[in-house]
């Protein structure tokens, strides 16, 4: 993020050590022992370090920041001897112009972490400016205890019951969805990616809640079916199982914790009927509501331990169980906020890709924005912007006949049928 304004180092500081004290997540590495990994818990100060560049040409100094943060996002960690939690400070500006960069690896970190993090330096900032104690309680468990009783809770019972539905609901899927690549898959998986970001047109989303409207489901629910069938179109593959996240915090006590809770649900679904006619985009989207419901309520089982379970082909070629995602996100306001400074996130471009295609959407007030991260080995940009063409299409197409076939919905654009016909 870049700060802009008399921002106080010092406090800055004492606002991350206060929050890496508060969190021993933040303080965790991971060593194993006979096999099995451990959380080891430091005492450990944090520090901030500040990189000076203010003595730099301006445009020089631009290209340098960038340099540092692409390196910051290629720097590894190191599990067993962290820190797993990384943050530097660059000055451009002596007290008018920083960029902060945060950096967590997902083992001891999600998504709703990183939130509570910036509402927590926020909160700690304001208070240590103004001379005041930190205003934030003690925090009754920490990410340790969280642990251990999820394993204590899964030994009773439930992991073995919530196992048994996913064998059944997994039971002969595919292990590969073969898409059509620009170049072969390689031997062993790459992550290097890219991303194309695109914008759904209003009137789609309208049409789009309308139907979640009439047909009782989720705007999740709809997407992720509309991202079946464009996926059946391309791969011409009919059982079809996609990834999805959870947040994983179903209990008031982990709301207050940073820590990876974010779980992973295979969301498995077949386009077609027995007698393999294609189903209606209706009644695809009832079974989607149904899967998606019944995975809900069988998400505690940890992604990793499903693996072990059902034990599938491995290959290191790609991911196991499924190779593409979808996400739902809404859009917030950022819940960083420093008193007497401007943060604005800097936008960075960190070329990693961590399946051969992830569609993320994100609600917003006035705008919906999708974007397609997707593997730069399988793909070029050409394909993927024509595929976000292609979806854009679809969708309109689900809005204006609902119930027609998956195999009939459309999917040229406007300028392919041009091409088409010229």
């Amino acid at each position: 993020v870049r700060l802009c304004g008399e921002l106080d180092v010092a406090a800055l500081e004492r606002s991350l050590q206060e929050i890496v004290r508060r969190h021993e997540v933040l303080r965790t590495t991971f060593v194993v022992q006979d096999g099995l990994p451990w959380q080891q818990i430091t005492s450990a100060i944090f520090t901030l370090p500040l990189i000076d560049m203010s003595r730099m040409d301006p445009a020089a100094r631009e290209v340098e920041a960038e340099r540092l943060i692409q390196a910051e996002v290629r720097h590894a960690f190191d599990l067993a001897t962290g820190p797993l939690f990384r943050a530097t400070l660059l000055c451009l500006q002596p007290g008018s112009e920083y960029v902060l960069l945060l950096n967590m690896h997902h083992t001891v970190s999600d998504a709703w972490s990183l939130e509570l993090l910036q509402r927590e330096l926020t909160q700690l900032y304001t208070a240590f400016t103004q001379g005041q104690p930190s205003p934030l309680p003690e925090l009754a468990l920490q990410y340790a205890d969280i642990a251990t009783w999820q394993r204590q809770w899964l030994a009773e019972g439930v992991l073995e019951q919530q196992l048994t539905w996913w064998q059944t609901h997994l039971a002969g899927a595919p292990e590969l969805l073969t898409m059509p690549t620009d170049r072969p898959r390689p031997p062993v998986q790459t992550f290097r990616g890219a991303t194309h970001t695109f914008t759904l047109p209003q009137e789609v989303v309208v049409g789009l809640r309308e139907l979640n409207q009439h047909h009782g489901v989720t705007s999740f629910m709809t997407l992720l079916a509309a991202f079946y069938v464009l996926l059946m179109r391309y791969s011409n593959q009919h059982d079809i199982v996609v990834g999805a996240p959870v947040a994983g915090r179903n209990r008031l006590e982990f709301e207050p914790l940073i820590g990876l809770f974010v779980n992973t649900l295979a969301l498995r679904s077949q386009l077609v009927e027995p007698d393999g006619v294609p189903l209606r985009f209706t009644d695809l989207l009832e079974q989607v509501r149904q899967t998606v419901l019944e995975a809900q309520r069988h998400q505690d089982v940890p992604f990793e331990q499903l693996v072990e379970r059902l034990q599938p082909v491995r290959a290191l070629s790609h991911s196991p169980l499924f190779q593409v995602m979808f996400n739902l996100l809404q859009e917030t306001a950022l819940p960083l906020s420093l008193p007497g400074v401007a943060v604005e996130v800097v936008d960075a471009d960190y070329a990693i890709a961590k399946f051969d295609l992830t569609l993320t959407v994100v609600e917003g007030s006035g705008v919906t924005t999708a974007s397609l991260e997707y593997n730069t080995d399988l793909f070029d940009h050409a394909t993927i912007a024509r595929m976000a063409g292609h979806f854009v299409t679809l969708l309109h197409g689900v809005v204006a006949n609902p119930t027609q076939s998956v195999a009939e919905l459309p999917l040229l654009t406007e300028a392919e049928h041009t091409l088409l016909a010229s």
